[in-house]
């Protein structure tokens, strides 16, 4: 098995396929050392500042471990290498609600919570995001009864809901997808629930 070189007159140099470097593929034709062609032109990115922030902030969320109930198992999952959130850039999950910017909450939210999820919510940096995950989350799902928070949105501003009890991995990455292209598009968050009511929580942030 070889190669004839045009160089040499006809005469066919062994081709060695176990050599560190193979110069030859499987089809015996040569492979040239790929050319650097210098791009036309100072490659000049005309953009505005605001966008670029925005593209950046939504390909880097940062999610507060923030679990509830039987969605953050799925959160969890969507962490795992078969749907791997990390490829949205949203897999640095902190443990210190002053180091994210994207509250997930996975779960049912109990009058008993409801402080500690507002309390960790006005701890969160500006500007930041809220998910609500799963159908007791948004709605209160099947416990309808005085022990659970008839949706979070009455705590906490939500950004995009996601439906199901519980939600699928996937469907919180489409989500995440959602939440990104509101940021990258600029659109504002919705109004704090406890802001114009004036009410407070017990324990929350002034």
């Amino acid at each position: 098995m070889g190669i004839e070189d045009e160089n040499k007159g006809g005469v066919v140099t062994p081709v060695r396929p176990w050599a560190p470097v193979q110069y030859f593929s499987n089809t015996q034709t040569p492979r040239g050392p790929r050319a650097t062609v210098p791009p036309d032109g100072f490659g000049i990115l005309v953009t505005q500042v605001n966008k670029v922030l925005d593209w950046s902030r939504s390909n880097s969320l940062w999610p507060a471990t923030f679990g509830l109930a039987c969605c953050a198992i799925e959160m969890m999952s969507a962490s795992a290498s078969r749907w791997d959130i990390s490829r949205f850039g949203a897999e640095v999950f902190r443990a210190s609600p002053r180091q994210a910017d994207l509250m997930i909450v996975a779960g049912r939210l109990s009058v008993k919570m409801a402080p500690v999820l507002r309390r960790i919510y006005d701890q969160m940096p500006d500007p930041k995001w809220v998910l609500s995950m799963g159908a007791c989350a948004s709605c209160g799902g099947v416990f309808n009864n005085y022990a659970i928070v008839q949706g979070v949105d009455k705590v906490v501003p939500v950004d995009v809901y996601v439906p199901g009890c519980p939600p699928t991995p996937d469907m919180l990455l489409n989500g995440i997808n959602l939440l990104q292209e509101k940021i990258q598009k600029h659109i504002p968050n919705p109004p704090d629930p406890l802001q114009f009511s004036g009410q407070r929580y017990l324990g929350s942030e002034d």
